[in-house]
């Protein structure tokens, strides 16, 4: 079975429901989802939810949401698919589904982020860096790019 774990905080658990709403109240439509499931649990739980016709301009559309909100959107071309993912100011993970090879290393190139997934749910492992672009961070963690913030570069340059 799969499993699915919580909000990390109470405060993350009310951003997301803020984000739902607001989405809703603009249009959206909810398909999957949409409330705290009824758990016998401590923890801040929400269904992984679901939704069609969001617009771009609402929260969950050009922020950072923690949560599982997973609004789809409709699209016509890669290069506007690429401008509107672009078109927001954080730029942590970009995520797609692709079987052309040409297209995967097109897009992941064009995405302004700092990790990429394609056909795939996850992009962190302790061996790859970690960390966005934008205001989603400067720098990397993890990996052997992690320690580079820690450390002064000093070129040495001799003749004799």
């Amino acid at each position: 079975g799969t499993t699915f774990g919580p909000v990390i905080t109470a405060r993350g658990l009310e951003k997301v429901e803020d984000q739902l709403k607001r989405a809703v109240n603009s249009g959206a439509k909810l398909v999957l989802g949409g409330k705290r499931p009824d758990l016998k649990v401590a923890g801040h739980f929400f269904e992984p939810t679901v939704l069609t016709n969001v617009s771009d301009d609402v929260p969950m559309s050009c922020e950072e949401t923690f949560g599982p909100l997973c609004p789809i959107y409709k699209f016509s071309t890669e290069d506007e698919v690429i401008s509107r993912a672009n078109n927001v100011p954080v730029g942590l993970a970009g995520y797609f589904f692709s079987r052309d090879i040409g297209r995967i290393f097109r897009v992941a190139e064009a995405l302004e982020v700092g990790m990429v997934g394609v056909n795939i749910g996850t992009v962190s492992s302790e061996v790859a860096p970690f960390g966005g672009v934008k205001e989603s961070g400067v720098g990397r963690e993890g990996s052997r790019y992690g320690i580079d913030e820690y450390l002064n570069i000093k070129t040495l340059n001799i003749a004799f």
